[in-house]
């Protein structure tokens, strides 16, 4: 997920699919703790995408608080 697709999304969207991600990281950490999983990156690609997300969700923030 690129900064340009996110920063298209609604406010809205992004918390949605933060929650989404965090879900799916929780489902994946907590399987990889009782197997091994076939992509053990996508927890490192999960975490990026959900940093991404709340960077917009920040600088918009800022913007509307006029910082």
């Amino acid at each position: 997920m690129q900064a340009d697709e996110i920063r298209e999304m609604t406010e809205a969207d992004i918390r949605a699919r933060i929650a989404e991600l965090e879900e799916e990281r929780f489902r994946l950490r907590f399987r990889g703790a009782t197997q091994p999983l076939e992509d053990p990156l996508r927890l490192r690609v999960l975490r990026k995408d959900i940093a991404r997300l709340n960077t917009v969700l920040r600088e918009r923030a800022l913007t509307t608080s006029g910082r």
